[in-house]
């Protein structure tokens, strides 16, 4: 696949996709605590979304922040635009502004939902 597919296809996800989320991992398995975090929060809302994860190509994380302009993951995308990363999702979340953003009901919250401790990280591998 050539950059420019790759950049096709992130533009297609971004504006196919109600609710699009761009992180390392996959939802059932998030490969770190700030993915980990946006999915924990998304889940508590109770909305629909689709996630992309961006570790498989490294071209993928270069392409997406081109077209984002926000250097870092996860990225949360909302009919089209970006919304931010972890920090963004997190403080619109305890404001409740994250709701009306997703056009869904505010969960009764006290604070985000704290991101589990990650698991032990693969065996180093070289060569």
């Amino acid at each position: 696949m050539t950059d420019e597919q790759i950049r096709d296809e992130l533009q297609k996800a971004i504006k196919g996709e109600r609710v699009m989320l761009f992180m390392k991992g996959t939802p059932d398995e998030p490969r770190c605590g700030f993915s980990r975090q946006v999915v924990s929060i998304l889940d508590a809302m109770g909305t629909e979304y689709s996630a992309l994860d961006i570790l498989p190509d490294p071209r993928i994380r270069q392409e997406l922040s081109a077209i984002s302009n926000w250097p870092t993951i996860p990225q949360l995308f909302v009919n089209g635009e970006l919304v931010g990363g972890c920090d963004i999702i997190t403080e619109m979340y305890q404001a409740g502004e994250l709701a009306d953003t997703l056009g869904v009901e505010q969960p009764e919250i006290e604070q985000a939902p704290a991101a589990p401790a990650p698991g032990q990280s693969p065996p180093l591998q070289i060569g």
